[in-house]
């Protein structure tokens, strides 16, 4: 199928899924296969599966000590900023992403996270804000 062939498609349906490969209080590595699901019609990864990738990570490591969170939810750091630049892609190989605590605070919480292909070529650099919930 070719590119306006994939374009002129009504349905789209893919699956993504990643590992958790380290996991600290103020630090998250995580890997993820690029896959054909994940892929845009030009073959590299879709920007929503990689930022998709990258928020998941970061909220992890917001969360910090998942024992901090209530079963109601209560202290769950929702996302209420995200900045994300785009500065490459891949066709191939492993992704990993490394989300660092930048501030945590009482309420808020930063979060860095910059995801690399397999090469360690950085793909994405976003920070995100977030604040704590009830």
């Amino acid at each position: 199928m070719n590119i306006k062939q994939k374009l002129a498609e009504n349905h789209w349906a893919g699956e993504i899924a990643f590992t958790i490969v380290t996991r600290e209080p103020d630090r998250i590595v995580a890997k993820m296969p690029v896959t054909d699901a994940a892929k845009n019609p030009f073959g590299t990864m879709h920007a929503g599966a990689l930022i998709w990738f990258a928020d998941i990570a970061a909220t992890l490591c917001a969360v910090g000590d998942p024992g901090s969170i209530g079963e109601d939810g209560s202290g769950f750091p929702l996302a209420v900023d995200l900045h994300t630049v785009l500065v490459g892609n891949e066709k191939s190989g492993d992704l990993t992403a490394t989300s660092t605590t930048v501030k945590r605070g009482g309420k808020m919480i930063v979060v860095r996270t910059e995801v690399h292909g397999a090469t360690g070529r950085l793909l994405i650099d976003m920070t995100t804000t977030h604040m704590r919930a009830g």
